[in-house]
């Protein structure tokens, strides 16, 4: 009886640090690949700009989030990689092109972002994008963006059109030129890791 005790007691304890070593190996890889995520490095905060213009329109802004910054799209359908220009630039506030009316943009930055391509038809003046001077852009909701804090219409005047994207802080940021459109993404953190 005293034997069949001692096997199970035996049992019992091997069975636990079993267990309890096998609890470490789960948790291991989630924490590795955590530690895997690479950001990109290098952007830089200072203005980036490309010359080229277009006459294709303006017709939809989109923002999204991702592990190591937050994104901002401007679409111009019909519009070539080429043709497109922009700059973007970190200002102290963001003044509307023709009025120099200022536009408040909530923030502890203020990324001016302007493309060459106007928000209305070029043969019929009619707006293209449906966004008012001053406003808020339609359709985007910045909730839960970890660097983006406020997204401003100025306006579309002389075939620019001009926009405000508040950020959390001055923080690096690139921009990139598509077929169609011109990308923006703020890092979330001046390092490499996530």
């Amino acid at each position: 009886m005293l034997q069949s005790r001692t096997i199970c007691a035996t049992v019992v304890l091997l069975g636990a640090t079993l267990v309890t070593a096998a609890a470490p190996a789960v948790a291991a890889p989630a924490t590795a690949t955590a530690a895997t995520t690479a950001c990109p490095t290098g952007w830089g905060s200072a203005g980036k700009s490309a010359t080229a213009a277009t006459t294709a329109s303006v017709t939809d802004v989109r923002t999204g989030r991702h592990d190591c910054y937050d994104r901002m799209v401007v679409d111009v359908p019909g519009a070539a990689r080429a043709d497109l220009g922009y700059s973007v630039r970190y200002v102290d506030q963001l003044h509307q092109d023709g009025s120099g009316r200022h536009i408040p943009v909530a923030g502890g930055a203020v990324l001016e972002v302007r493309v060459t391509a106007p928000a209305y038809d070029t043969g019929t003046g009619a707006a293209t994008y449906p966004a008012r001077a001053g406003a808020a852009l339609p359709g985007v909701d910045l909730t839960g963006y970890r660097t983006f804090r406020d997204a401003r219409f100025a306006g579309s005047f002389e075939g620019d059109t001009q926009l405000g994207l508040g950020v959390r802080g001055r923080l690096p940021f690139r921009v990139l030129q598509l077929d169609g459109r011109i990308v923006i993404d703020v890092a979330h953190t001046w390092t490499a890791a996530r």
